[in-house]
């Protein structure tokens, strides 16, 4: 749905390593990397959409950002992996009936306090 979202982290070092290892199991690498004050962008590759951050002096509003998981199991490995991060449970992964009855996600919060979600809209492939 979107092109790139671009947004400020209070440690880019940390933030980018965070990111890159929660979001490893989606599919997720490292693409084009300038100075922290530009940043970094994440992305799957042929994909269509990607994922900047940048070194910020601000402490940005929280976010919530949902990433697409194409199985279950990535959502799953996902979570495993952003509590291996250092990231705070948010929601462990499973079906939020509230949603519909095949939203299949997990939450966590990052280390600057967005609300960080990964959903499989299907079932299990």
């Amino acid at each position: 749905m979107f092109d790139h979202v671009k947004f400020g982290v209070t440690n880019y070092e940390v933030s980018k390593a965070f990111y890159l290892r929660v979001l490893a199991p989606l599919g997720v690498v490292a693409g084009a990397e300038g100075a922290p004050s530009y940043g970094v962008e994440l992305y799957v590759p042929g994909g269509q959409a990607s994922l900047c951050l940048f070194q910020a002096t601000e402490k940005p509003a929280r976010l919530h950002i949902a990433f697409v998981a194409a199985t279950r199991s990535q959502v799953d490995a996902f979570y495993r992996a952003a509590l291996e991060a250092g990231a705070i449970d948010n929601g462990p992964p499973g079906i939020r009936h509230q949603y519909n009855a095949s939203y299949y996600a997990a939450f966590v919060i990052d280390p600057d306090g967005h609300n960080i979600e990964a959903v499989c809209h299907g079932g299990e492939s």
